[in-house]
């Protein structure tokens, strides 16, 4: 019998609790560690419409990367069905499935979210940067404009369901260099733009870069590419399957049909 520690205990070994960032809220965060896991569901983000599919799957287990709670942002003092973050928990304890959470310990890990970005992107002799976040090496020489565009062909491939009727959307900030050194780093990385600099890069791929990030990375040499939070993320769902399924093939191990970038682009 697996049970949801078995799992848990499985996930720290490839992504360890010391790896988070120290506000992080990562591990088991809901259900009992004890109750056996015939089924799981690989999600980004704990939504509704991700926990429903888990009950319509019966599913034990949710394995996600998001948090489905994290107190240093949004304190839970109420579990209510009026509150949206409620629901959600409620939910889950009433149907038995218990929800763990691997974010910025997944981000750092070796094979973890920015190694599956990276390979992607086919990043050779590749080293960790940003305490360990992101990743930076050598690539192909490409120009900026034809980074974006593979990485719009690359992420919509992997990141939208056919019938949802959205697409990756990725801007860039060109300093007209072309990219032989490129750093990525999944998420809202933009603002780590002086570690990637640091680092040699042309160009930092991530999945958020505000305004004034963009131009101070252009001012100093860098160029952006930002490809969407979801986008720069939801791969490394099918790479937790995988493990899972082959650390234990006894399990039902699916990644979220229902899981999506809660942006809708024009």
């Amino acid at each position: 019998m697996t049970t949801v520690r078995d799992i848990e205990q499985y996930l720290y070994a490839w992504a360890p609790r010391e790896l988070a960032e120290s506000w992080d809220n990562v591990g088991l965060l809901v259900g009992d560690p004890e109750a056996e896991v015939r089924r799981v569901l690989v999600a980004l983000d704990v939504t509704p419409q991700v926990v429903d599919e888990a009950i319509e799957k019966d599913c034990q287990l949710i394995a996600a990367h998001h948090p489905v709670m994290n107190c240093a942002w949004n304190q839970v003092q109420t579990v209510r069905t009026d509150d949206r973050q409620g629901r959600v928990l409620t939910e889950l304890i009433r149907h038995g499935i218990a929800a763990i959470c691997m974010h910025t310990n997944l981000d750092a890990a070796e094979g973890g979210v920015n190694d599956v970005l990276a390979d992607l992107f086919g990043i050779r002799q590749r080293t960790a940067f940003a305490d360990g976040c992101g990743r930076v090496g050598d690539i192909d020489p490409i120009t900026v404009p034809e980074l974006a565009a593979l990485a719009q062909r690359k992420l919509a491939a992997l990141c939208n369901a056919p019938d949802t009727g959205t697409a990756v959307q990725v801007k860039f900030a060109d300093t007209g260099k072309p990219v032989r050194r490129l750093a990525v780093i999944s998420g809202a990385g933009g603002s780590l733009f002086a570690e990637a600099i640091a680092e040699g890069a042309d160009c930092l791929l991530t999945g958020e870069a505000n305004h004034h990030a963009a131009i101070d990375a252009v001012r100093l040499g860098l160029s952006l590419v930002a490809a969407g939070h979801y986008a720069t993320e939801f791969p490394v769902c099918a790479a937790i399957a995988d493990r899972l399924h082959a650390a234990f093939p006894e399990l039902e191990v699916r990644v979220s049909g229902e899981n999506r970038d809660p942006y809708t682009y024009l």
